[in-house]
């Protein structure tokens, strides 16, 4: 007598459960995809579209007399800072093994990214530009 072991078949139609490491790998290829394309776009304006030296005040005001580029770089830095934070948090995960020390570097991780995202936005958001010469 012959006896056949079959493997379950998996149910059609059904995924696996997405949890927050799922949402997080996915915002990091998208992010680090944004980021490339915004990064790239304001290294050209800043640097090669316009002669380096003159990248002062006079320039950021006249740049963000406009609100589509105060987002432009409320983006850059949001994603940024988001992205960073999000592989420092995957890097703690894998290196640091006690809890409470793994705790500790996330709480500080956390409370500086947040610190510095109220801090850009504040700025960009509060900033008056500059119409002097």
């Amino acid at each position: 007598m012959a006896l056949t072991v079959r493997e379950p078949q998996p149910r059609l139609g059904r995924r696996p459960r997405q949890n927050f490491e799922t949402w997080a790998w996915f915002f990091m290829r998208i992010s680090g995809l944004v980021l490339v394309f915004l990064a790239l776009a304001h290294f050209s304006i800043t640097h090669l579209v316009h002669d380096v030296t003159h990248t002062n005040s006079t320039f950021v005001s006249a740049r963000w007399n406009n609100p589509l580029w105060r987002i432009y770089d409320w983006t850059l830095l949001a994603l940024g800072l988001l992205h960073g934070v999000n592989g420092l948090r995957m890097i703690t995960d894998d290196y640091v093994r006690a809890p409470g020390k793994r705790a500790i570097t996330k709480a500080v991780l956390y409370g500086v990214t947040f610190t510095m995202l109220v801090y850009g936005t504040v700025t960009i958001v509060s900033y008056t530009p500059f119409h002097g010469h």
